[in-house]
């Protein structure tokens, strides 16, 4: 019985992460508005599993904003190797794909505004971007991480309405 029933945790836990990071996928998983179909101004909240056994109870959270009749999508992003690598947490970058796979895991949208709304909250996410606290800190538990900084964003420009999933790990260290 012993034998099965570690036979079992053993095929769960293989099945259950990636831990090869390098191969992983990235690929886009086709959730965002396509920027050459998508005029308008938009705004989107992503949330993925945590890379590896991590993702079996928290998510990575990241920030997503297309400018009316632009061509890509900024995306912002809180990632802790960076800090490793003596570069800032926070990292920003064009893409005209926001929605890619977090290293084998497939996003979800928690927020997504369109129109007239998201022209008018872009400026106030961008100067909360400028003013985030912790650019160059990451701590896994209890923050800051990539939780805390949509998390901070939100509490920034409260007409977004942002309600991040309670697996977010860290949200609540912006309150501090």
């Amino acid at each position: 019985m012993k034998v099965i029933g570690l036979f079992l945790i053993t095929v769960v836990l293989s099945a259950c992460s990636n831990n090869n990071w390098q191969t992983a996928s990235r690929e886009p998983a086709g959730i965002a508005p396509a920027p050459e179909k998508e005029k308008s101004a938009v705004i989107e909240v992503y949330a993925a599993d945590a890379f590896s056994w991590r993702g079996w109870f928290a998510v990575h959270t990241w920030v997503a904003t297309k400018e009316a009749n632009a061509a890509e999508y900024t995306v912002y992003e809180v990632v802790g190797w960076r800090v490793k690598r003596g570069l800032p947490a926070l990292h920003q970058y064009k893409t005209t794909t926001p929605d890619r796979y977090w290293f084998g895991s497939k996003p979800e949208k928690i927020l997504s505004l369109t129109g007239e709304k998201a022209e008018r909250l872009i400026p106030q996410i961008t100067e909360a971007v400028n003013r985030y606290p912790w650019v160059n800190e990451y701590t896994v538990f209890p923050g800051p991480n990539s939780n805390t900084f949509p998390e901070w964003v939100g509490l920034q420009v409260p007409e977004l309405g942002l309600k991040l999933p309670f697996s977010a790990i860290g949200r609540g260290y912006a309150d501090n």
